[in-house]
C-alpha cells in the first residue's frame, strides 16, 4: 500500500502490513526496506500486526526532490499520518540503525501514539555542535558523490565499509539478496536521505531521553563495539530499559543472528503488554563510516 502524506508533500510512503493483533511498526536502516522486516512479520504475524515501512527515498516510498522533506520532523509526521491511515491508536515502535533513530525521535515526539520501543544499533545522534557540523560536510560530500557515481559504485562502497565486516558469514545466497535490495534503491532518495535525516542533519536526542515512559528494549550485536556502548548508555539513560547483546552478531544483528534476535524482541513483547506507561519501572542506575 502507497499512502500519501502531507507532511513529505504528498509523496507516497510504502507500507506493508502483515498479521494481526497488536500493532508493531518496523522500520528499516540506511539503503534497506521494509523487506528487511518480512521474516519478523512471518514469525511474529500469528499475534502482532508488523507495519513495515519504507523509509522516504528508499524501497518503493517516493523520493522527493527537496531534502527538507527528510527531517527527523517530517518522518515522524509522516509516520503519524500512516497511522491515523490505518487506524493504529498506539503502537510499538522497532527499528535498526537510521530505523532505529525514527523509532527514538517518534517514541519522544508522540508519546501517546507508543506503547514500546525497540531499538537496534541506534544512535541517538551527535551531542556537540562540532560534531554534527562535520557529519553534515561529510554526509554532503557522499551524497555529491552518490548522485554522481550512481547507484551500483556507492552499493559497491558502502558494502566495503568495516561496519559490515561480520557479515562475510552470511551465505552467498544472503549476502546476494541484500545487494540486490540496495540495488533497488533510488541514488537520489538514499542522497537526499544523508542530507536530511544523517546523524549530522538529525537533532541530538540524547537530552530528551527521559522523556520517554514506554517500555524500551536496545539490542546490539557484541560485534560493534561501538553501537553496543551505546546500547548500553541508552540502557542506563531509558525509562523502563532493557538490554540484549547478540552473540556472534555485529551491526545488523537481526540479519546475521535472526533467531536470537526474534527471541529478545518476542520476550520483551510478551513482558511489556499494553506497555502503558504506568507499567514502567525506574531505569537501573580507530573511527569507521557509521550509518
Amino acid at each position: 500500500m502507497r499512502i500519501p502524506v502531507r507532511a513529505l508533500g504528498g509523496a507516497h510512503l510504502n507500507v506493508i502490513g502483515q498479521g494481526q493483533g497488536r500493532p508493531i511498526v518496523a522500520l528499516h536502516g540506511f539503503t534497506g526496506s521494509a523487506s528487511t522486516w518480512s521474516f519478523l512479520a512471518s514469525a511474529l504475524g500469528d499475534r502482532y500486526r508488523v507495519i513495515a515501512v519504507d523509509l522516504p527515498g528508499h524501497g518503493d516510498s517516493d523520493s522527493p526532490a527537496d531534502p527538507a522533506l527528510y527531517t527527523m520532523e517530517r518522518t515522524v509526521q509522516a509516520l503519524a499520518e500512516v497511522l491515523d491511515r490505518l487506524g493504529v491508536e498506539r503502537t510499538c515502535w522497532l527499528g535498526y540503525s537510521l530505523g532505529g533513530r525514527v523509532a527514538l525521535g517518534a517514541a519522544i515526539a508522540l508519546p501517546e501514539r507508543t506503547a514500546g520501543v525497540i531499538l537496534e544499533s541506534v544512535s541517538p545522534g551527535l551531542a556537540t555542535p562540532e560534531e554534527r557540523a562535520a557529519r553534515v560536510q561529510e554526509d554532503e560530500r557522499l551524497a555529491d558523490w552518490l548522485l554522481t557515481a550512481g547507484i551500483e559504485r556507492f552499493v559497491d562502497y558502502w558494502e566495503a565499509i568495516p561496519l559490515w565486516a561480520s557479515q562475510a558469514r552470511l551465505s552467498a545466497e544472503a549476502r546476494a539478496s541484500l545487494r540486490e535490495q540496495r540495488l533497488r534503491n533510488s541514488a537520489l532518495g538514499l542522497a537526499n536521505s544523508l542530507r536530511g535525516i544523517g546523524q549530522g542533519a538529525q537533532p541530538f536526542l540524547g537530552g530528551r531521553l527521559g522523556e520517554i515512559k514506554a517500555p524500551v528494549l536496545s539490542i546490539a550485536g557484541e560485534e560493534d563495539a561501538r553501537y553496543t556502548a551505546l546500547a548500553r548508555e541508552l540502557h542506563g539513560a531509558l525509562p523502563g530499559s532493557r538490554l540484549q547483546v547478540i552473540r556472534a552478531a555485529g551491526h545488523a544483528a537481526h540479519l546475521e543472528q535472526p533467531s536470537a534476535f526474534l527471541r529478545a524482541v518476542e520476550s520483551f513483547l510478551s513482558e511489556v503488554g499494553e506497555g502503558t506507561p504506568a507499567q514502567v519501572s525506574a531505569p537501573p542506575a580507530a573511527r569507521q563510516r557509521r550509518p
